[in-house]
């Protein structure tokens, strides 16, 4: 399995950044994972770091190929949940740390990919999305109704509203995991924290490196330069990360 990957994280024009991103490759196995700590509530940073922390710990003490990667996917992001509970025990509800998270795996050809919240995961193929995971937001229930339109997520005054999280109360958050599913060269898979997906048209994030010629690094960060500017002058934290699968 031949790949290239690459991963951005912009600080948008917030004073800290408290995503976190991680693309780690072992034994022909890639792990990604994008978190982001939600802002409006203290040490969002610190929940991202222990959070991506701890998924990446799971991912190098297992051994490959993974035999169950749907089953590794939802322990390691309960346990990421687990220690971000752990480190607002001591605090008020409100003042809890708490982040999003999209984690995918790929091996021997194949992905599955799991999310709590409103970090995304594309899978593209060709110049189109093929398959996008489904926010846990109040904007994504209202487009699922037919109240809104997907432009129109970009600009409600309750996009920021997530109903579940890593973090807070100690019951695991819901959560969505794919089944595993055969990939074909050319594919890209991208994690992206909603800073990013947030600023973009689907054609622009379909658009990414559609051609394996492609600079697949030039391209995420002009991406989210993009994002930024136009989720100005309040733009979030902006973070990606991208692997796609070249021919063998």
């Amino acid at each position: 399995m031949r790949i290239q990957s690459a991963k951005t994280s912009h600080p948008g024009e917030r004073e800290t950044n408290q995503d976190r991103v991680a693309i780690v490759a072992e034994q022909d196995c890639v792990l990604l994972a994008v978190l982001d700590g939600m802002g409006g509530h203290a040490d969002g940073e610190k929940a991202a770091q222990v959070a991506i922390d701890t998924i990446v710990d799971a991912f190098r003490s297992s051994p490959r190929p993974l035999v169950d990667p749907m089953g590794f996917l939802r322990l390691a992001i309960n346990d990421a949940h687990d220690a971000v509970v752990t480190l607002g025990k001591s605090l008020p509800m409100a003042s809890k740390p708490r982040a999003t998270c999209a984690a995918c795996l790929i091996q021997e050809g194949e992905a599955c990919w799991a999310h709590v919240g409103d970090s995304r995961i594309y899978l593209l193929r060709g110049d189109r999305v093929l398959q996008r995971t489904r926010d846990h937001s109040h904007v994504e229930l209202l487009r699922r109704e037919g109240l809104i339109s997907e432009e129109d997520m970009h600009t409600h005054p309750m996009r920021n509203y997530v109903e579940f999280c890593l973090g807070g109360e100690p019951e695991y958050p819901g959560m969505d995991v794919s089944p595993v599913r055969k990939l074909e060269p050319g594919d890209r898979i991208l994690l992206c924290s909603d800073g990013l997906w947030g600023g973009l048209k689907e054609t622009e994030v379909a658009a990414l490196g559609a051609k394996e010629s492609d600079d697949l690094q030039q391209q995420l960060e002009a991406l989210a330069t993009i994002a930024v500017a136009a989720n100005s002058p309040y733009a979030d934290n902006t973070t990606a990360a991208v692997v796609r699968l070249l021919s063998s």
